[in-house]
């Protein structure tokens, strides 16, 4: 690949965006940073990963956080810093890569490069997923579909100026139940090569 290319891929849970970020990661022959970010962290920083993995994504616990002097004591936010700061550092180097969530569409949008997607899906589509995947009830993947994307939600408007699946801060949002997997996949491909201005990547 000539150009940098940066695909930031957000999502509700449920939705099958992880894999469509990896499809996508997969088709561009792209590094694809989901939860190997902290992997990535650990490794270089000689980090605890089951510590980090604790606290990936979540809000912090405003009852028992504080901040001093510019630092804070929550793990939940120096986790989400970690990562800002590898993403950007990524970025930074010129690396084309497609990043899973971790706020990306904001902390990278000074970055012309980088294509912001959202993945959602109608609320049926996602508990049957869940369903199947996690192999639960109905009930049980209702209640964990809602609580996920409550801390998504969460995460990302703590962190973020734009709102979290705001239309207006992605280059497209797209409900892939209407087509399947495979075929949102495929627009998206279409749409990241044609902005991209690459005939084949």
């Amino acid at each position: 690949m000539s150009k940098q290319l940066i695909v930031s891929v957000s999502r509700e849970y449920g939705s099958g965006g992880h894999i469509i970020a990896g499809r996508i990661a997969a088709k561009l022959n792209l590094p694809l940073y989901d939860y190997s970010l902290l992997n990535k962290i650990a490794t270089e920083k000689n980090l605890n990963l089951g510590k980090l993995e604790k606290y990936d994504e979540k809000p912090k616990n405003k009852l028992f956080s504080r901040n001093v002097r510019g630092y804070s004591n929550s793990p939940e936010e120096n986790i989400a810093d970690l990562q800002f700061e590898y993403l950007r550092e990524e970025a930074e180097s010129g690396k084309s890569f497609v990043v899973l969530g971790r706020c990306a569409e904001a902390v990278l949008r000074d970055y012309s490069c980088m294509i912001p997607i959202f993945i959602l899906a109608d609320r049926d589509y996602k508990i049957e997923r869940t369903m199947k995947c996690e192999k639960i009830s109905w009930e049980e993947a209702e209640q964990l579909v809602h609580r996920q994307n409550k801390k998504r939600k969460e995460y990302h408007n703590y962190h973020c100026t734009g709102k979290w699946g705001d239309a207006r801060y992605y280059d497209m949002t797209i409900n892939c139940g209407r087509l399947g997997l495979e075929k949102t996949t495929d627009i998206l491909i279409d749409y990241i090569q044609t902005k991209a201005g690459m005939d084949d990547c």
